[in-house]
């Protein structure tokens, strides 16, 4: 396993840099232009001209990435060039309540997603079966921002929920009541994989040699499908979880912006529309290194489900 961590450590180093090198550059061809921004209104060409050359904005685009992944390496992610904020800071500040927003997305939408397909599995060719399977069609077709903005309609006819911001902390009744509706539509994007895969493995472990060694040996049915069926089909179930979960970090930015919620994503949308390219810049990194870490999480969950993993690599 150790040596697998190292290979997979180095591949991710690779795509990292390629995704901040893709980042780079398209917040390149953006209008908005950093020295302006720091000038302001009132600032005349030279004062322009001045504040490019003190940031290097004068020099060749790759020149300037070679610079800026040096600073990264040093643990030095630059300053915004908006209020003069660290950006490291301001990513730790909003790490926190993107967090928090994907941890409670998931804390709904797997177990609901994993009882909806056990349920279709059990059902399969029934009318339980193909609800399922239209509600999963359902949750995988229908945009994430759509829903966003159905339950802030919802929620301002109804005053049932606080549509904008965030509350305060999750243990908190504020701080519940506020990531409720940005945690059900982020959530959504998950129902429907999920669902569908656990149906489709289920249904074929059901019909496993193993699985009816069991059931002909008096186990229970609850512990025929917990046991040894489910078992059996987890693997591909965290597969696509951690696939998922990128997905869930992409549909994070539509979401905290949809509902104002003080997140990494939303922190970046910001950011790209005022041109504080130290500020987006570090939020691709936290993004793409967080999706990265997932994956290499579920590489080594999956080993320790099924240790034959490790041995064919």
């Amino acid at each position: 396993m150790f040596s697998r961590l190292i290979h997979r450590g180095v591949t991710s180093l690779i795509v990292l840099t390629g995704v901040l090198l893709i980042g780079f550059l398209m917040l390149q061809v953006i209008p908005a232009d950093p020295a302006v921004a720091i000038a302001g209104p009132q600032g005349t060409q030279e004062e322009i001209d001045a504040i490019r050359r003190h940031l290097g904005l004068d020099q060749p685009v790759l020149l300037q990435f070679v610079w800026y992944i040096e600073r990264v390496l040093s643990g030095d992610m630059g300053r915004s060039v908006i209020n003069n904020a660290s950006v490291s800071g301001e990513l730790l500040r909003a790490a926190g309540p993107t967090i928090e927003l994907l941890a409670v997305a998931m804390l709904w939408a797997v177990p609901t997603a994993l009882g909806l397909g056990i349920l279709a599995a059990l059902r399969r060719g029934g009318i339980v079966d193909r609800l399922v399977m239209a509600v999963s069609v359902m949750g995988v077709s229908i945009p994430v921002f759509w829903v966003g903005l159905l339950m802030i309609q919802f929620a301002a006819r109804t005053r049932a929920f606080p549509v904008q911001g965030r509350g305060g902390p999750l243990w908190t009744i504020d701080g519940l009541s506020h990531i409720i509706l940005p945690a059900i539509a982020l959530g959504l994007i998950l129902v429907g994989p999920i669902a569908r895969m656990t149906r489709t493995t289920l249904s074929e472990s059901l019909y496993a040699d193993h699985v009816r060694t069991a059931r002909a040996k008096g186990a229970s049915e609850a512990r025929v499908i917990i046991h040894h069926a489910l078992r059996t089909a987890l693997l591909p179930i965290i597969t696509l979880i951690g696939l998922q979960i990128g997905t869930l970090l992409g549909g994070a930015v539509v979401t905290e912006t949809i509902f104002s919620w003080p997140g990494v994503g939303r922190l970046a949308v910001g950011s790209i529309i005022a041109g504080d390219y130290p500020m987006a810049q570090g939020a691709i990194v936290f993004l793409a290194s967080a999706f990265i870490l997932v994956n290499i999480t579920v590489d080594i969950f999956n080993e320790l489900a099924d240790p034959r993993i490790g041995a064919k690599t």
